[in-house]
């Protein structure tokens, strides 16, 4: 069946059973999957507290549930981002998240000068290693080549 709306309210859509044999997948992962292939479209995503609603789980779980299956690889990081923010990725830490802020702002940069403002700001050098593993593990440095190069 194609996806799309029927007169009487009703949503059609085709789904592979394949997500219910995924290991790693929980219920909320695999109800958001659903979800996601029942209501979104090119053109809208639903966001998280529609997912949840429908889903009938609270946003943290939802979020959860995203971000398994963008672990996964079964939904795309930057779809990930675009619905949930990066403030809003507890896999995170602030620091992590500071640090992506600054990459966005600076996005070309040499070891030495980060170490010179580092050394201004507090922040020990460990720590911003640290920050650095966790935004390249999670795939946040993929579009800053020169902090991905840094972090590895």
């Amino acid at each position: 069946m194609p996806n799309g709306q029927q007169n009487d309210g009703t949503r059609s859509y085709t789904l592979s059973e394949e997500v219910f044999h995924q290991a790693g997948l929980d219920i909320h992962s695999q109800m958001v999957y659903i979800i996601l292939k029942c209501f979104a479209t090119e053109s809208h995503f639903p966001n998280v507290a529609e997912i949840a609603k429908l889903g009938r789980m609270d946003e943290k779980q939802a979020v959860k549930a995203l971000q398994r299956l963008v672990e996964l690889k079964i939904l795309p990081l930057k779809l990930f981002r675009r619905m949930v923010g990066v403030f809003q990725d507890d896999r995170l830490s602030w620091s992590a998240k500071g640090l992506l802020l600054f990459c966005k702002e600076h996005p070309r940069v040499e070891l030495h000068s980060l170490l010179e403002m580092a050394s201004q700001s507090g922040e020990d050098e460990e720590n911003i290693r640290r920050s650095l593993q966790e935004l390249s593990l999670y795939g946040y440095l993929d579009e800053f080549p020169e902090w991905r190069q840094i972090a590895n």
